[in-house]
Order: structure tokens, then C-alpha cells, then sequence
């Protein structure tokens, strides 16, 4: 079933994120799929916000995987595959203890890793409308 969420502008990206919240139910990967500008950076890192962590919340394009902790202490892992050249880079660091550990797992740019993704993963896509708005379609 696909959960559909209109994001008008970054002044409503907070309420967009407390609805995905609310929609997220008991998955933990969620594979975020979108143009480069799409926002998935901006989004994920509203979730996180929403979701307590008061670190610095930034894209890992370079370190490709950043942790956070929830308010309440949940593990949150934040991946960034885009400077992923093969799908055998992500074993380097040992992607199956954080896709298979039950913490929250947003991950950007999964197409690079497709093969790799626990099938029981959620695709979430971001495109910009014509209008300027982000529509956000989560299949769960």
C-alpha cells in the first residue's frame, strides 16, 4: 500500500516528517530513492530531528554511513551510497550488522546497493513537483 505525503515547502518539512513517523510502523530500513535536489537529505534529516536526536545531522556522502541516537536512545544509522562504485564496496563495512540489527536504517542512494537491501525494505520516493513541493510516496 502506498502512503503518499505532500511536503509545500521546508516551513511544513516538520509536520511531513511526524506523519512518515507515524506511517513507519515496525520497519526499520526505509531506502530512500530520488533525483540528486530531490531533498532526501533535508527529509531524513527532519525525521531525525522529530525523532529526537540532537546531534549534528548531515549528509555521510563521504563517510557513508553517520550514527545517531534517538531521544529515547534508538540507534539511527544514515547512509549515503552515492560515491558507491560496486555493490562488494558496501561489504567493506559490514552493511548486513546495521541493515539486519532492528535500529532504524535511512539509507540514500540504494540503487547502488539494490542486491544488498533486506527484502523487507521500504522505498520511499521523493520527486519535485512543477509547483515547487516535494511529494513523498512510501510503500509499505
Amino acid at each position: 500500500m502506498a502512503e503518499v505525503i505532500e511536503i509545500t515547502g521546508l516551513s511544513r518539512i516538520n509536520d511531513a516528517a511526524k506523519q512518515f513517523i507515524e506511517k513507519m510502523d515496525d520497519n526499520t530500513v526505509f531506502a530512500f530513492r530520488g533525483d540528486m535536489g530531490a531533498g532526501k537529505t533535508t527529509f531524513i534529516k527532519a525525521i531525525c530531528e522529530q525523532l529526537g536526536v540532537e546531534d549534528v545531522i548531515n549528509s555521510p556522502t563521504f563517510a557513508i554511513v553517520n550514527e545517531y541516537r534517538s531521544g529515547s536512545g534508538e540507534l539511527i544509522y544514515h547512509f549515503d551510497f552515492y560515491r558507491i562504485n560496486k555493490p562488494e564496496e558496501a561489504y567493506d563495512f559490514g552493511y548486513e550488522d546495521y541493515f539486519y540489527s532492528g535500529a532504524l536504517c535511512f539509507i540514500e542512494w540504494p540503487e547502488k546497493v539494490e542486491d544488498l537491501l533486506p527484502p523487507d525494505s521500504v522505498d520511499v520516493f521523493i520527486e519535485e513537483s512543477d509547483n515547487g513541493s516535494r511529494i513523498l510516496t512510501m510503500n509499505v
